[in-house]
């Protein structure tokens, strides 16, 4: 094993094959370490996520690498049936490839034991493995095609995989399922989950499908509803967001939730709501309100003005960061900021919307959670159970179009994978924040690219928000809130946990310098840090 730093709460355990990263991640979702809040299994690693305030990564990773590890992971989950149509487009191809008959390939696939390795690409992405490896590696296709159906049974490298909803991919294609991989109505809505057994059982000459009723899963809904404000104009983007989703990893499903974490908890906290509750997150202002039931809101983050237009017929202009009492026929309207990009608006009592998988977050990369919000829409109350307003919260310094921020970062994960050059220019050089940027990725540019030393191609491997993944081109991606979970570029380092808020606030034409705040760490289980 082999560690390598990610983040202040998070690191990088490498293994040497697929099957001991396998063996590793079930044994240590069955130790429970009491500290190890979320782990990311992809071909070669595991990102493991721990609880900084109780641990920290020197005392984890002795206690990782003091474990007995049983190899033999297999036959450990449920079996889970898969019926196939083995009529893929690819398969014919795939038999080519290999020099055997279709019939084989159909009987090496059925006759096979497999086992789900990880989840990733997308929400029900499960990876397949099997100890037989009947296939040795099949390649990807040369051009990905734009749109693969959901259930498309297929193979790359040594995995194979069902998508699960249409989506542009580049595996090959030998067969179709009607199994639902991906339903936000069943409790558990990915079918199969790490570590479950795989079962394809060949329906090609009898394609007869069964459909056994299941209970849908009801999302919590309140019976009344009770509307306080009517969406008039919307800009770039509202959209509905809280916490996020946490520990649904094992789902593929990404956290989300609030870009600006603090100023999502001093919008809630001002007009004393619990602080859980739903906002609105406005993207470069542009929203106008009418209030169609008395409230009380509050708008935190970007600095933008916030006019109030009464049914009394005056127009003031509002400041941010304190509650404002509101009646029925009154209309809010947030400008386009000066500085920051990002405003948050509360109203006391929360935002009602359907909770899916824990959270009203929406997820723009895996379309999960409510749509964007549109002119028209209403904004239902929650009616939580609220605390008094709060008058203390205070607005921080943001920057502005133009600026150059300092921003922390923590050397790691393949850092070593770039040339010293590279490294010494990712923190001499100022990068520039481009309008190519949105919730998944910050897309940087910097005069000088990065250059690689290591140009072999990286197995996917988790990545965490803050991550700066390098491409071919060598301009930085600076994952976000709603980035994958794994990606297939090295990541030089990843922005430290207290400046998230502020990369969330970066205007394009923003400049970025980066400024390390510890070596890169590089230790074998058996060595010390290098």
């Amino acid at each position: 094993m082999r560690f390598l730093s990610v983040n202040l709460n998070c690191f990088l355990v490498e293994f040497s094959s697929l099957e001991e990263t396998v063996a590793a991640h079930h044994f240590l979702q069955h130790a429970q370490h009491p500290h190890i809040q979320e782990m990311i299994p992809a071909a070669r690693t595991i990102l493991v996520y721990f609880d900084h305030l109780f641990t920290d990564a020197k005392a984890l990773i002795q206690w990782i690498s003091a474990q007995k590890i049983d190899q033999d992971f297999f036959n450990s989950g449920k079996e889970v049936v898969i019926n196939v149509r083995y009529d893929g487009i690819d398969l014919a191809h795939v038999a080519e490839y290999l020099g055997i008959g279709i019939d084989e390939v159909i009987q090496k696939h059925t006759d096979s034991r497999w086992q789900v390795a990880f989840i990733g690409f997308a929400p029900g992405f499960a990876y397949l493995i099997s100890p037989d490896h009947p296939f040795g590696s099949i390649p990807r296709l040369a051009s990905p095609r734009k749109k693969i159906c959901a259930g498309s049974v297929g193979l790359a490298g040594e995995y194979s995989g069902i998508y699960p909803k249409d989506s542009p991919g580049g595996w090959q294609l030998i067969g179709q399922t009607h199994e639902k991989m991906w339903d936000l109505h069943r409790q558990q809505p990915a079918l199969l989950l790490p570590s479950d057994q795989v079962v394809f059982n060949n329906i090609t000459q009898n394609p007869v499908q069964i459909t056994v009723p299941s209970t849908p899963f009801i999302a919590n809904q309140l019976i009344e509803k009770t509307a306080i404000l009517k969406v008039k104009s919307v800009g770039l983007q509202v959209l509905i967001q809280d916490q996020g989703r946490r520990n649904m990893a094992s789902l593929g499903v990404g956290q989300a939730g609030a870009m600006d974490i603090t100023a999502y908890a001093s919008a809630n906290q001002i007009v004393g709501n619990p602080h859980h509750a739903a906002v609105l997150e406005i993207l470069n202002g542009g929203l106008r309100l009418q209030v169609l039931q008395s409230t009380v809101i509050a708008v935190t983050g970007a600095q933008a003005e916030l006019w109030i237009h009464y049914a009394s017929a005056h127009q003031v202009k509002e400041n941010l960061y304190q509650p404002i009492a509101l009646d029925q026929g009154d209309e809010v309207y947030i400008s386009s900021p000066q500085a920051g990009i990002r405003n948050y608006l509360a109203i006391r009592g929360g935002i009602m919307v359907e909770q899916v998988l824990g959270s009203a977050s929406y997820d723009s990369l895996a379309e999960l959670g409510t749509p964007p919000i549109k002119v028209g829409d209403q904004i239902y109350s929650a009616q939580l159970k609220t605390l008094p307003v709060d008058l203390n919260q205070l607005p921080v310094s943001l920057p502005k179009v133009g600026a150059q921020v300092m921003v922390d970062i923590v050397l790691g994960p393949r850092t070593d994978w770039f040339t010293q050059d590279s490294l010494a220019l990712l923190l001499e050089q100022c990068w520039l924040v481009t309008a190519e940027s949105n919730r998944i990725g910050l897309r940087l540019f910097g005069d000088q690219p990065l250059q690689r030393q290591l140009h072999q191609e990286l197995p996917s491997e988790g990545c965490c928000t803050g991550a700066l993944q390098v491409p071919a081109n060598g301009q930085p991606v600076l994952f976000m809130n709603d980035h994958p979970l794994t990606g297939g570029y090295p990541v030089i380092a990843t922005v430290a946990l207290y400046h998230l808020d502020l990369i969330a606030q970066l205007p394009a034409g923003c400049s970025i310098q980066f400024r390390p705040i510890s070596d890169f760490m590089d230790i074998n289980h058996n060595e010390s840090a290098t």
